[in-house]
């Protein structure tokens, strides 16, 4: 009789990349969204006004694949399969690249749809001043954390018509994070995206951290 497949997991080493541009004191340490990478975070990020006043580093998930319609190199966090050790290696990577860049102060995780998620993780588990949520919601393995180590601040967007990040998954998050933490709400006009609204609302709270 054929025996049931057995499934093992075995550890590799796997090289992560990641974009930095020196500015100021603190550090901006950004994740990217779904099929994104590095550089179009970066690019993201240094539209905030004021954000040359920082260090900015963007961090590419471990994950590559290609874009279908240009073959672009992009990348993706996570799914669902053998998820705690993806959340446990994704948690290593991000402390190895604060640990690369050196001490800055103040630190600041800002996460973008699925990078929203890692932000959040990184900061339950690697000491930071703020964190920044755009369009993503608050993953179940910081919500079961005992206890919350998130920082005392943070500050949450969501477009009016995202259809991703629903209204109802940001009242969600803010019942949770508002005993925990002082949040930030912007609800700006858009979806699923970056807005100058919002990149407004992102420099204003960066101002209050530094």
């Amino acid at each position: 009789m054929t025996s049931m497949p057995e499934t093992r997991l075995v550890a590799a080493t796997v090289h992560g990349r990641y974009l930095l541009r020196e500015g100021g004191p603190g550090l901006l340490v950004g994740f990217h969204g779904y099929a994104e990478n590095a550089e179009i975070n970066l690019a993201a990020l240094e539209r905030i006004p004021g954000v040359s006043d920082w260090t900015v580093a963007a961090v590419q998930a471990l994950h590559p694949f290609y874009a279908r319609r240009d073959e672009l190199v992009v990348a993706s966090w996570m799914t669902r399969m053998d998820r705690e050790h993806a959340i446990a290696d994704n948690l290593e990577y991000v402390r190895r690249v604060v640990s690369d860049i050196g001490a800055r102060k103040p630190l600041v995780f800002f996460g973008f749809s699925q990078g929203a998620a890692m932000a959040y993780r990184a900061a339950a588990h690697v000491r930071a001043d703020a964190v920044i949520a755009l369009a993503g919601d608050l993953p179940p393995d910081v919500f079961a954390q005992e206890p919350v180590q998130l920082p005392r601040r943070i500050l949450i967007g969501r477009g009016d018509h995202d259809e991703w990040f629903t209204a109802e998954k940001l009242e969600k998050d803010l019942r949770f994070l508002r005993t925990v933490a002082e949040v930030t709400e912007c609800t700006y006009a858009g979806g699923h995206e970056w807005t100058d609204e919002f990149r407004s609302a992102a420099a204003a709270f960066l101002t209050s951290i530094s």
